[in-house]
């Protein structure tokens, strides 16, 4: 399932802006960047721009739990981006932190757990915490 959500993605780059990063991917007909909050300690995404007020947003929340330890606690999509791969694009840039930042994650989120499952990059699995 997660591999035909990704299916649909057809670019995925990183920029990085100071102590900010930005995740973009574009599917067909849509545009969703994944922007970290480290102060807050989340990982959000607005899919589309929608003038008019505030879309509700996606999040990955996760917490420190050691000096190079994090728990990736939980995940949230609303009904209505659900199905569009957000959920594993918030997990693919939680994990891409871990990798960059050399640290280790608990794993309290069951989507994070499966989205690890489903994609068995050794450089992932490495990071986990049993």
């Amino acid at each position: 399932m997660a591999f035909k959500i990704f299916s649909r993605l057809t670019s995925l780059n990183l920029q990085i802006k100071g102590p900010k990063t930005a995740f973009r991917a574009l599917c067909s007909g849509c545009s969703l960047s994944v922007e970290h909050d480290r102060q807050n300690r989340r990982f959000t995404v607005t899919p589309g721009s929608g003038a008019g007020g505030h879309a509700e947003c996606a999040v990955l929340h996760y917490k420190f739990i050691g000096e190079k330890e994090v728990d990736l606690v939980s995940t949230y999509v609303p009904d209505t981006f659900r199905g569009q791969g957000v959920a594993a694009l918030l997990s693919q840039a939680a994990m891409d932190f871990l990798v960059e930042e050399h640290l280790k994650a608990h794993i309290s989120c069951w989507y994070i757990k499966k989205y690890i499952e489903d994609h068995p990059m050794k450089t992932y699995k490495e990071l986990v915490i049993p």
